[in-house]
């Protein structure tokens, strides 16, 4: 079935739409319009209100928009394309499987991207926090973020050629390797196991602490004091100079400089880490006070 220019309103207004094509029609008022969707294209269309796509499958959708009021729009969902789109609305994509974005744009990404699995992102820029929490299989080439939490107890996690503003991101995280981008934000990748950055800059308070398995390849470290903290199974070769380093707790670290290196034997063992380094300007055998000029 095929529509134009139509308008439609009122609660699911296309329910179980099934091989339809949908061209320069908007989806104006009325909760799941689209619900128990299958085999659908919607091309130069605006969705408006709550719940447009729930356990629907097979669906494409290329030149529109989703606007403020379309939130939650993308649940339960198999297989599904959008390209070259605008998305206003929070919370979209939520359990669902099978995602593809190429040239999308949210501007509202808060909570977005919820225990999805099978994502592939080519150039999509996403403001809001907690985006993509645990979702897996999460590859994306050309990503922006702006938000915090990002991919929080994510797993399986390839990311290229991207920027990322983000406190906490990849937290709680399995399996995470980053090429050729930047990387801002406190207290990246804590608590997470097989973290691997290539190519990257990244400036990072405290950040680099508490992993179990952590590699740098190439890498610079910009305004990123008191690194690694009881990480374990590290291998980082950093350019440049590192500005602290505190308590790591197994692997190697080489580097040209570190201002502070911090070692308290009461906190980890301090023969478990090799320190390659030409120069070290400041080093503690035990934690220093906070309030202290030491970094």
């Amino acid at each position: 079935m095929n529509y134009e220019k139509q308008i439609f309103i009122g609660e699911r207004a296309q329910y179980y739409s099934t091989d339809s094509n949908y061209n320069s029609c908007e989806f104006y008022d009325g909760e799941s319009p689209l619900k128990h969707s299958k085999n659908v294209k919607a091309e130069n269309c605006t969705f408006s209100y709550k719940y447009p796509f729930w356990i629907s499958e097979n669906i494409n959708v290329k030149d529109s928009t989703f606007n403020e009021l379309g939130k939650s729009g993308l649940w339960y969902t198999k297989n599904f394309s959008i390209e070259n789109t605008v998305i206003k609305a929070p919370k979209e994509f939520r359990r669902s499987d099978g995602i593809f974005l190429k040239n999308v744009r949210f501007e509202n990404a808060a909570e977005t991207m919820w225990m999805c699995r099978n994502i592939k992102l080519d150039n999509v820029y996403a403001k809001g926090d907690y985006f993509a929490m645990n979702s897996s299989e999460f590859y994306a080439d050309n990503f922006e973020i702006d938000g915090n939490y990002l991919l929080d107890g994510g797993r399986n996690i390839e990311i290229h050629n991207s920027k990322i503003i983000s406190k906490d991101a990849f937290w709680n995280c399995e399996n995470v390797v980053v090429y050729d981008s930047k990387i801002i934000g406190e207290y990246l990748g804590w608590h997470s196991k097989n973290v691997k950055f290539v190519n990257c800059k990244i400036e990072s308070d405290q950040g680099l602490c508490y992993i179990d398995g952590l590699t740098l390849e190439n890498c610079t470290l910009i305004n990123t004091p008191l690194a690694f903290e009881y990480s374990t199974g590290i291998d980082a070769q950093v350019n440049g100079k590192i500005e602290s380093v505190k308590n790591p707790c197994g692997g190697k670290i080489k580097c040209e400089r570190i201002g502070t290196l911090i070692l308290n034997p009461k906190r980890c063992d301090v023969n478990a880490t090799i320190i390659d380094c030409k120069e070290i300007e400041k080093t503690f055998s035990e934690d220093p006070n906070p309030n202290e000029n030491c970094f």
